[in-house]
Order: structure tokens, then C-alpha cells, then sequence
């Protein structure tokens, strides 16, 4: 992956010499930073509003593979799918800190790149990083980030209060980031049979993009404020939609409508599905990583959501003893089951 170049051994910089290199162009923009890197530990003052923290692990071999995956691709990923659990509790993400682990194969030109992916996740998003470590690896490359934001008490939603009647509701749309693994890694295969053919992706950019490169989605939170909509559940998408809706009705103690013709999925989505001989409303129930927001509203803001593009509605909430289902194009009454990407079912690298 990186021969035939001249690179930098990381043991030529030690671990210190690495960090203060990775971190010496941070520049901090939140009025909450009070220290940033470079003590023992960061100092944030949110003024009396709630701190929001979610950690998340990506592990080569089980998360994502460097044979497809570009190292700055891997580090914009890395920051948003911790950033999308920060928006999925209705808060403000402001701050990161990035850990990393590298076995002795990648030299410091590969960690820049990582970085810079980082960074510009970090930058498009306004979030800060204010610390982490790096630490040798036999195991791969291994990536953890937690995520830190804020909300007012009354701002932040969880997962265990959606209401009967309420309508069931996602932003964009569903599949695409499996659709692109699936594509990935059949080039790959092709790829390894013959190293002289060149990956064959034209036309494929928004289902390769959808896997290697998602947004978390901030602005759906900034629109739901502009629209005074604060939802009454809420999710994001990354082991799905099938996942994610059980999690929301078992914590809540409810149950479920979902209606197949109701859900988004993007023509390419759907015809590469077709292509691999997959079912597209399969792959969206049960596909993860699209990172979008799932999310319930009363009935009462049904007018202010109904002509808003950024997000389709899709069901209702209904009582627990009416189950979870999913009501078919043809009108059959289908039982919803998580079926989604498991770490732990994950082949060994």
C-alpha cells in the first residue's frame, strides 16, 4: 500500500514527537474550550447546559478495509459517526478527542493522511479536538473517538419517549452505504483475481460516497429548531432501519406501523440493489451505516413537517400489543426484525 516512496518510520519521531506533530496546526473556535491539547487533560465550560458524550471504535478488519478504503476517507468517517450520535440527542457537537492505534506498517505520511480527514470533518462541522493518544498496534489500525456536545435540559431527546400516535419520521434516504460496501467489495474481489483491471465505479459516486465518506446530519437538527419541531424520539441510523425502530419502541414500550412504499430509497440505491440481486427494502431495514436521523413528532406538527423534503414520513407509533410491522407495497402485514450488521458476526480480517 505504500511502497515504492519514501516515508517517515513513526519510530524516527517517537510517541510524543508523533502527537505534537499531529497537533500542532489545531486551531480551537468553541467559546467552550477553556484548555485544549496539551495538559493532562481538557477543560470545557458549557454554562449549565447538559454535556452530551458518545464514544464509538473502528477496527480494521471488522469496521472497514484499507484495500477500498482512502486513509482520509477513514478519518472525515471516523469523526462523523460520532458526531451523528451527539445530533441524535438533539445536541450541539463541539468537541472531539481521537485515539489511535497503527502497527508498524504504516508510515507517518498514512497517519497524515488519516488526519487530515480528520481535520476537515473536525472544520466542516466546527468541532474542536482537544486531546486522544496513539499507541502501537499489532492488531491493524484501530480508530476511537468520543464525541462531546451540549444541550438545554429541555432540548435533549432520547430514545425511550415516543408517544402512540406519533409519526415516525427519517431524513434522507436508506441503503445507499450498504449498496456501496456490497459494490466495493465486489471490485476488490475482481481486483485481487486480477490486479491489471481497474475498479469499475462510473456512475456509482453517491452510493460509494454514502459508504466511504457520510454526513452526520447537523442540519436536520438546525432545520427541526427553525421549524419549532422538537421530536419526542429519536435515533440515528447506523445499524438499520429495521434496528433503530425496535430500539426506540422496546425502550419506549410501544409498538410500531411502517409502510415499505413510504420509506426513501435513491434510484441508485435501489437499481445497484437490483443489480446484485438484492432486495432494496431489505437493504434498508437491515443495512446500517446511511448515519441519517430517525425520529418521532406528535401528530400536532404534522402541517410544519409535511412538505419538507430533507425527510420522509413513514409510519406511526402505536400501542405494545400491536407488535412492530411493516405494512408491504401489496398490503401485507410483515413483522419487523432487527437483522442489521452485528461486530461481533463480522468475518476475522
Amino acid at each position: 500500500m505504500f511502497e515504492n516512496e519514501e516515508k517517515t518510520n513513526i519510530e524516527s519521531l517517537g510517541e510524543f514527537g508523533l502527537i505534537n506533530h499531529l497537533t500542532k496546526n489545531i486551531t480551537l473556535t468553541q467559546k467552550s474550550t477553556i484548555k485544549g491539547v496539551g495538559d493532562d487533560a481538557a477543560v470545557l465550560d458549557f454554562q449549565g447546559k447538559k454535556t452530551l458524550i458518545s464514544t464509538d471504535m473502528l477496527l480494521e478488519g471488522i469496521h472497514f478495509d484499507l484495500a477500498y478504503t482512502p486513509l482520509k476517507h477513514l478519518g472525515y468517517k471516523a469523526i462523523q459517526v460520532n458526531l451523528s450520535d451527539i445530533y441524535a440527542m438533539n445536541g450541539t457537537a463541539s468537541h472531539v478527542t481521537v485515539s489511535i492505534g497503527m502497527s508498524s506498517k504504516f508510515p507517518l505520511e498514512a497517519i497524515e493522511e488519516l488526519y487530515e480527514g480528520i481535520y476537515l470533518a473536525c472544520g466542516n462541522y466546527n468541532v474542536d479536538i482537544v486531546g486522544g493518544d496513539t499507541s502501537a498496534s499489532k492488531q491493524g489500525l484501530v480508530i476511537s473517538v468520543t464525541a462531546i456536545g451540549y444541550a438545554e435540559e429541555n432540548e435533549v431527546v432520547y430514545r425511550n419517549t415516543a408517544e402512540e400516535g406519533d409519526l415516525i419520521c427519517v431524513s434522507g434516504d436508506l441503503g445507499g452505504a450498504y449498496i456501496g460496501l456490497q459494490l466495493l467489495e465486489r471490485e476488490k474481489l475482481v481486483y485481487i483475481e486480477n490486479p491489471n483491471i481497474q475498479p469499475d465505479l462510473e456512475g456509482k459516486d453517491y452510493i460509494v460516497e454514502r459508504q466511504l465518506k457520510p454526513e452526520a446530519r447537523k442540519d436536520i437538527i438546525d432545520l427541526l429548531k427553525e421549524l419549532k419541531v422538537k421530536p419526542t424520539s429519536m435515533i440515528d441510523v447506523s445499524d438499520g432501519l429495521a434496528s433503530e425502530i425496535l430500539h426506540i419502541c422496546k425502550q419506549s414500550n410501544k409498538g410500531c406501523k411502517l409502510y415499505e412504499e413510504k420509506i426513501p430509497i435513491d434510484p441508485m440505491t435501489y437499481e445497484t440493489a437490483r443489480e446484485f440481486g438484492l432486495d432494496p427494502t431489505v437493504c434498508a431495514l437491515s443495512g446500517g451505516e446511511d448515519y441519517e436521523l430517525l425520529f418521532t413528532v406528535k401528530q400536532a406538527d404534522y402541517d410544519k413537517i409535511k412538505h419538507k423534503m430533507d425527510f420522509s414520513i413513514i409510519g406511526y407509533i402505536t400501542e405494545p400489543n400491536e407488535g412492530c410491522s411493516l405494512i408491504t407495497k401489496s398490503g401485507n402485514l410483515h413483522e419487523l426484525k432487527a437483522q442489521g450488521w452485528n461486530a461481533f458476526n463480522a468475518p476475522a480480517p
